[in-house]
């Protein structure tokens, strides 16, 4: 909820910037969206990791397997809901 908000103070900035300074402000929201995007980007590859490592290990049970699919499919889920 704090990085939204700061996301949208940040934006809300730009939107001010682009009647005195149209390109920079174009750069700006550029560099926010790509700022987002890997935000994003890492922390479902950080989720995605610890999915994983959970039904990695070799002793890992028939239930710890239906455990880490169903995981992953509410984490699918997640994505497609974007």
């Amino acid at each position: 909820a704090d990085r939204a908000r700061e996301y949208q103070d940040r934006w809300s900035t730009l939107k001010g910037e682009f009647v005195d300074e149209p390109r920079r402000a174009v750069h700006g929201a550029n560099a926010l969206v790509g700022e987002i995007l890997d935000e994003m980007e890492s922390l479902f590859r950080r989720q995605r990791d610890d999915l994983e490592a959970q039904f990695s290990r070799d002793d890992a049970s028939t239930e710890d397997l239906r455990q880490a699919l169903t995981r992953y499919r509410e984490f699918f889920d997640r994505l497609l809901s974007l």
